[in-house]
């Protein structure tokens, strides 16, 4: 199993269970870190980051300071799939895997969006 990015019909597998995704807040300009994997549900968030706070950025519950941010483990029910929204508005997503980070437009178009993450079998196929 594997995360993988689905927008239409076309599937694009990430290098393994694990990635970042990253952004920037558009109105506070603050970071924002969510650590997914993949399960057999579907992908399962691990860890939450945040380095400041303001308008719909106040860190969870449980959050204790790691370095120059606030992180915590959310607690939502596992969703089978995470939608993406690429407004063109804000600075893109990142997707980091392994300690690499990259612009989503660096592997999708600019225009793709409704980009959603997702589990994929060893083979690329979307599972569920």
């Amino acid at each position: 199993m594997k995360l993988c990015l689905l927008v239409g019909a076309l599937v694009l597998p990430l290098s393994g269970e694990r990635a970042t995704l990253a952004w920037t807040h558009s109105v506070e300009k603050q970071l924002w870190e969510e650590d997914w994997r993949a399960t057999a549900t579907g992908p399962v968030i691990e860890a939450a980051r945040v380095r400041g706070s303001g308008a719909g950025m106040e860190a969870g519950e449980g959050a204790h300071r790691v370095g120059d941010a606030w992180e915590w483990l959310p607690k939502p029910p596992p969703p089978a799939r995470v939608v993406l929204a690429r407004s063109g508005a804000t600075a893109d997503w990142r997707i980091c895997e392994e300690g690499v980070c990259r612009p989503m437009s660096a592997i999708l178009p600019v225009e793709a969006d409704r980009v959603t993450l997702t589990v994929c079998d060893d083979a690329g196929r979307p599972r569920g």
